[in-house]
């Protein structure tokens, strides 16, 4: 959609255009911009043929401010030979080879309730009184959630080269039939940088995206029985999309509602303002220890009741899998058991 708005900006007060920025196939990967209530796209670099920076997203992303306001500039002009239909193009994840991705747990609340959810579901199999079986398992400590969630962001690192797009079918790896969504959302961090003060982090913030990370339940439980983690339970496809939304067009990312609708069904709810911790406290940090970089994708973690294992649910061979966040869109995808 292209969103214009009164900017205060300095000498003089001017319009600004906002972008949100896609990656579509048509001859290899493309960039554009979404017009006219998201139904257009602006082949950026049919617009603007001698601009490298519009080459794919990640070239965008790493020329800075300089690159994006190119882009808002043809956004604005909208020329006619650069435009088609957004139906016309086949839509790919908007970032489809992230520098890295790091997967946190910005919403506690989660992952508190999951814990609980394994061990009653390990309690299930233990003989003939599973209420017992659970209550036992609670009382070890190893289904509470260790304090240390709330003192910092701890995260995994997720796997960039499987990354998948909107309205892409999702099967799980070989062996596993418990195929689940989780509701989250994410920044692609704009530029570089070390040792960043917690009042300059959003600085750092190129956009925001939702982000499905996909579990296969069945394998993921029985191998993170073993304390390592949950390897391929996870690392199968991680899903993007539908677009890649500039920062300066989400007002607030910790006000926004969202929402996991199955075949039009809604199965789970929440909001950004129940974030434990922020974007900005986890570009901070790792920019303590190592740094962040252009292109990286930093995920929120799942919001509470954010997937069909919280809900007891599951998903079926042909579902179609709707994530919403308020202001960035709904990514869409079908699976396939």
């Amino acid at each position: 959609m292209l969103h214009v708005q009164f900017y205060d900006g300095s000498p003089t007060t001017h319009w600004r255009v906002l972008m949100r920025l896609i990656t579509f196939a048509a001859e290899g990967r493309r960039v554009g911009a979404l017009l006219n209530g998201d139904d257009t796209v602006l082949d950026l670099a049919l617009a603007a043929p001698d601009r490298p920076e519009f080459a794919s997203m990640s070239t965008l992303i790493e020329s800075g401010g300089e690159g994006l306001d190119r882009a808002r500039e043809l956004a604005s002009a909208a020329p006619e030979h650069a435009l088609m239909p957004a139906t016309a193009v086949h839509w790919c994840p908007p970032l489809p080879r992230p520098a890295r991705m790091r997967d946190c747990g910005l919403f506690t609340q989660h992952l508190a309730d999951a814990l609980q959810q394994i061990a009653r579901r390990q309690a299930e199999g233990a003989g003939d009184d599973p209420e017992a079986a659970f209550q036992e398992l609670m009382a070890s400590g190893r289904f509470t959630l260790d304090p240390l969630f709330t003192e910092r962001v701890l995260y995994y690192n997720a796997d960039p080269l499987l990354i998948t797009g909107p309205n892409d079918t999702i099967a799980p790896p070989e062996g596993a039939k418990e195929l689940d969504y989780e509701l989250e959302f994410a920044v692609v961090v704009g530029r570089d940088g070390r040792d960043i003060p917690l009042d300059r982090a959003r600085d750092h913030i190129f956009g925001y995206t939702i982000y499905n990370d996909w579990s296969a339940r069945d394998l993921q439980l029985r191998l993170m029985q073993t304390g390592v983690g949950p390897c391929e339970g996870k690392d199968f496809a991680t899903s993007l999309g539908p677009c890649l939304v500039t920062a300066d067009e989400i007002a607030d990312p910790y006000a926004l509602t969202m929402s996991a609708r199955i075949n039009g069904e809604q199965w789970s709810s929440g909001s950004t303002s129940t974030m434990t911790h922020s974007f900005e406290e986890a570009i901070a940090q790792f920019s303590r220890t190592g740094g962040v970089f252009a292109g990286e994708v930093i995920a929120s973690g799942t919001v509470a009741s954010g997937t069909g294992f919280d809900a007891g649910k599951h998903l079926s061979s042909g579902d179609l899998v709707e994530l919403e966040v308020e202001g960035i869109g709904i990514l869409r995808n079908r699976v396939a058991l």
